[in-house]
């Protein structure tokens, strides 16, 4: 644990979610004044935490900086991990890694502040008054380079973060980073068929096509909410997980124990998509809840069949947004693909603070070329849509 004192304010670094109170961090994580984010939340980061997901030999040491008045009452915290790697973080580095040692400085160990492999955007500096205490946030702020100093780590660095956030860091002098992602957002659609209406003939036809076609050889969906998930479910999908991440990735970062974990704790919050063939789960998606969000994450399967993730992931998404009136569907890192199903392209944001001034400004130089490029790509991507053109 490090302190450090902050005019009225104390910085403590706290080596485990469990030395925090849960009510406390979940009342700077989600106010009610903010929509609901399920990944800052106290039992998300307990699950990762306490499951072995993170930790161990996982690269991720947490870390939780936070900020307490002089009544040691929580004004602030940060879900901020030492990382001697950076890998689960979707936001890639290595080469800023390569060229720090290039000139003879070693990058790791580094603070990361975001939801471990987790790549979706969500308020980072959480205060107890929300947005309207940029006082604490700037400590918060500062307290991240003291700490990163203190622990002599090359770095720190915040990801997907708010747009207000964004320009919050920016002001302090950080340096930004975009990137991309797709999300599917919600006009106001009736139902699935009102969505299609809003396409050009060919990909309406399309979609049609896929959704049919993934059906094909006996298979079904059901869709699975709150009580419905059973310990079977998790049974199940944990080997679709496992199978497809050790045969893409080679590396599943979740354990067992943390779907066990949120099942218990976080059902609300929780849409599980699982295709079956022949009585038997084939296929599932793992999807979070927040207020107005309905966020893909995982996916997995023990057998191949065409369109099926399309319609697992993509398609069911969609349905259900629309049925539940959310504003939009974010899906994840990557996916070029999404874009013929609907999703847009949509700008993401991080933040970078680097100790070595040469590396600082030499990240500085490439991050002007690479904002470019991101806005040129979404710009060129966005012609691309399904919509119908007017």
């Amino acid at each position: 644990m490090i302190k450090k004192s902050l005019s009225e304010n104390i910085i403590r670094v706290e080596n485990s979610i469990l030395s925090l109170d849960k009510k406390s961090w979940d009342k700077c994580a989600n106010p009610k004044s903010r929509d609901f984010n399920p990944f800052i939340g106290y039992e998300f980061l307990k699950a990762l935490e306490l499951s072995g997901s993170i930790n161990g030999e996982s690269g991720w040491l947490s870390s939780y900086i936070t900020l307490l008045d002089n009544n040691n009452n929580l004004k602030g915290c940060i879900p901020s991990y030492i990382k001697n790697n950076s890998m689960g973080e979707y936001v890639f580095d290595y080469s800023w890694a390569e060229a720090y040692a290039r000139i003879g400085g070693s990058y790791y160990p580094k603070i990361q502040i975001s939801i471990p492999f987790t790549p979706a955007t969500t308020q980072k500096l959480l205060t107890v008054n929300n947005d309207l205490d940029n006082k604490i946030k700037a400590d918060l702020v500062s307290g991240i380079c003291d700490v990163t100093k203190n622990l002599d780590c090359s770095s720190a660095h915040i990801t997907f973060i708010s747009e207000t956030e964004t320009k919050f860091l920016k002001d302090l002098g950080w340096l930004i980073r975009t990137d991309q992602q797709f999300h599917w957002n919600n006009y106001h659609y009736r139902d699935f068929q009102d969505f299609l209406d809003t396409l050009s003939s060919r990909k309406r036809k399309n979609i049609k096509k896929e959704r049919s076609n993934a059906l094909k050889n006996s298979v079904n969906i059901e869709v699975l909410h709150h009580k419905d998930i059973k310990t079977s479910h998790w049974d199940h999908f944990f080997n679709f997980y496992i199978n497809t991440s050790m045969r893409k990735w080679g590396h599943p970062y979740l354990t067992r124990e943390f779907f066990a974990m949120i099942g218990e704790n976080m059902s609300e919050n929780i849409l599980l998509v699982m295709a079956k063939r022949k009585n038997q789960y084939i296929a599932g998606a793992l999807n979070f809840l927040g207020n107005n969000v309905l966020y893909g994450r995982n996916w997995g399967a023990v057998e191949e069949h065409k369109y099926l993730h399309f319609e697992v992931c993509y398609y069911q998404a969609i349905e259900y947004a629309i049925k539940n009136n959310l504003k939009r569907v974010e899906a994840g890192a990557q996916g070029p693909h999404k874009i013929a199903r609907g999703y847009e392209p949509q700008i993401t944001h991080s933040a970078h603070w680097i100790r070595n001034l040469n590396l600082s400004n030499a990240v500085s130089e490439y991050l002007k070329d690479e904002r470019k490029f991101i806005q040129e790509n979404i710009n060129i991507l966005g012609s691309y849509t399904p919509f119908k053109k007017n």
